[in-house]
């Protein structure tokens, strides 16, 4: 062990003597404050301390990333504390009993999500760790992660906003589970207040002569069948122009008609099983879907459809699919085709979902009857076909500038406002 001035030009000459596991410069000006030098020549900035009569020696930095300058601010600071009755070891073996980001991640996971949410949910949020969260935060320990640092995994997403906002709401999730289990603090959650980017939300209604074009699609794809893209046969030996066409089996077009006759989602129908069909009381009883428990009134053309299904023998599902035992897994192949025969590209499978909603708000059946219908759990989802809802606007649209027209005109001196909006409220 020497005594010597710790700086840049005595740190890099200092090397480990032949024979001896380290070597030590104390610092002749900072008692206390020294430096390690190891046989690999690894150099470390140390301060040593006396806690309960033991001699301890606290890590500050490695020499190269930490400089002498540095270690001696560190050293005057940690010293200080100590002196003030800190203990350094204490603290740092405290921090690192606490848990990674990574690991209270898994354990929210384990414990919480897939007990406790739709295996979709549980999918959804694995991605969003794996794929984004997890290597940016994932080494951390969950204390030590700061609104800066969700700040900036928000923006570098920029390009995808939804994922960007999804996965701040993962972050602030997993921060409340274990602030409910005393690992964090709520108070110090980092992701909240953190103003999330806008999200285009995708809305398609199809009008009335829309679905006039897909009505006529779908008798055309369970009858003569619909034709195909590629009109020319490829060769000589191809299939016979009249016959270059596709016809649907009956169970596709039956649930594309009743996505838009119920307003159900894709999923819901291709789960559908008939002991969840109740004829007498025009409804189904679903056992689970996207919010739970849920009953769906059916209306005279969607019982229709039902009622006209043929039963596949021991398959429970109403859609019957390849498999008996599985549901169907979708719908695409015979909704592209429909789509681009009926001319509606672009429009979705839940979109027909939007329709069925849009077409009860504007004909003024008022939002909580159209949320009840869908099945939505919170009022502010049906919010979304609020401006559909034109009829009471429309009427106060009329009435008030009919009051206003009558004065320009001249023809009534004191307009009876009034007696225009009466029926309003």
């Amino acid at each position: 062990m020497a005594k010597g001035r710790i700086n840049k030009t005595n740190v890099d000459r200092l090397a480990c003597p032949v024979g001896k596991s380290m070597d030590v410069l104390w610092d002749d000006a900072l008692r206390g404050f020294g430096v390690v030098v190891l046989p690999s020549g690894r150099k470390t900035f140390v301060v040593q301390c006396k806690r309960n009569g033991r001699s301890q020696k606290v890590k500050i930095g490695v020499f190269g990333p930490t400089t002498a300058e540095q270690a001696r601010a560190q050293a005057l600071n940690l010293l200080g504390a100590i002196e003030a009755g800190a203990d350094p070891v204490a603290e740092r073996r405290a921090a690192r009993a606490v848990r990674t980001f990574r690991e209270v991640a898994e354990d929210f996971m384990a414990q919480h999500v897939l007990t406790k949410r739709k295996p979709r949910t549980a999918e959804s949020y694995r991605c969003l760790l794996d794929k984004y969260v997890l290597p940016e935060l994932g080494a951390k320990r969950i204390v030590e992660i700061g609104r800066a640092d969700v700040a900036r995994l928000h923006s570098n997403l920029g390009t995808t906003p939804r994922q960007a906002n999804a996965a701040v709401s993962v972050i602030s999730a997993i921060w409340g589970w274990a602030a409910r289990r005393e690992e964090t603090e709520f108070g110090k959650n980092p992701a909240t207040r953190l103003e999330r980017f806008p999200e285009r939300r995708w809305e398609r209604y199809l009008s009335s002569e829309e679905m006039g074009r897909l009505g006529k699609a779908l008798q055309r794809a369970e009858t003569e069948g619909i034709p195909w893209m590629d009109e020319e046969p490829q060769s000589k030996h191809g299939v016979k122009p009249e016959n270059r066409r596709s016809i649907f089996d009956p169970f596709a077009v039956a649930a594309i008609r009743l996505l838009i006759l119920t307003g159900m989602r894709p999923r819901e129908v291709l789960n559908l099983e008939w002991g969840h069909v109740d004829f007498e009381r025009g409804a189904l009883f679903l056992p689970d879907s996207k919010t739970g428990r849920k009953t769906i009134i059916l209306g005279g053309p969607a019982l229709r459809v039902l009622s006209e299904l043929p039963r596949v023998e021991k398959c429970p599902f109403v859609i019957a699919g390849r498999s008996l035992e599985k549901p169907r897994a979708d719908l695409n192949r015979p909704w592209v085709a429909v789509r681009r025969y009926a001319k509606l590209e672009g429009v979705r499978l839940y979109d027909l979902r939007h329709s069925f909603a849009s077409v009860g708000a504007g004909a003024s059946l008022g939002l909580p009857i159209v949320g009840k219908l869908l099945g939505h759990s919170q009022p502010a989802t049906t919010n979304r076909y609020a401006h559909l809802d034109a009829d009471p606007l429309r009427h106060a649209a009329n009435a008030i500038s009919t009051s206003i027209a009558t004065a320009l005109s001249g023809t009534s001196r004191n307009p009876d406002y009034r007696a225009c909006l009466d029926g309003l409220e």
